[in-house]
């Protein structure tokens, strides 16, 4: 595999960059600004960003193509233990069954996945983006997604549907009207 360090490089780090953008400015529609400010930083680790530079194809996560050279990606087992917003970190040793088990997200990580999940679709999908996109996606990997807590699954999908069908305005608008009811919860226990 020859790789074009230069052109690798500069296409990476701009597709990361492009992708928090989107992600800042979808986190900012939906009241959670902090983790929009927050979100992928450690796609700028060594142990993310060189793996990223080395299989950079501007179509797709360089992760793919580790998965597919390596026969596992070093580069998402690192993103995925550093960063709530994927429902792969949210899994423990149930200490009934002595299994690893999915465990159900915070809304909030939910909501901060429903960001990235919509910018990530919106920066490899380019000019064929649409609301569906995202849906689409994720309904594609549905049945292979074995590690995600089953309500989990429907609030993400529920959200993924809601943008498919009302749009961007409708659905972001009523993820903020959820983060202010949180906030306001949350204010009202302590």
């Amino acid at each position: 595999m020859k790789v074009n360090i230069l052109h690798n490089f500069f296409g990476h780090l701009a597709t990361v960059t492009i992708h928090r953008h989107r992600v800042l400015v979808h986190c900012i529609k939906a009241g959670i600004v902090w983790r929009g400010l927050v979100h992928d930083l450690s796609k700028f680790s060594p142990t993310e960003f060189i793996p990223g530079v080395k299989y950079y194809q501007g179509t797709r996560s360089p992760n793919e193509m580790e998965r597919e050279n390596v026969g596992y990606s070093r580069a998402w087992m690192h993103h995925k233990g550093r960063n709530r917003h994927h429902f792969e970190f949210w899994t423990d040793y149930n200490p009934k069954t002595r299994r690893l088990e999915p465990v159900p997200m915070p809304d909030i990580f939910v909501y901060e996945m429903f960001c990235d999940r919509v910018a990530a679709s919106k920066t490899y999908n380019k000019e064929k983006y649409n609301d569906s996109s995202s849906l689409e996606y994720f309904l594609r990997g549905k049945s292979n997604r074995l590690m995600i807590a089953q309500s989990t699954s429907d609030q993400i999908e529920f959200l993924l549907t809601m943008l498919s069908e009302k749009g961007e305005d409708y659905t972001f608008a009523y993820i903020h009207s959820k983060v202010r009811e949180l906030r306001k919860n949350q204010k009202n226990e302590h």
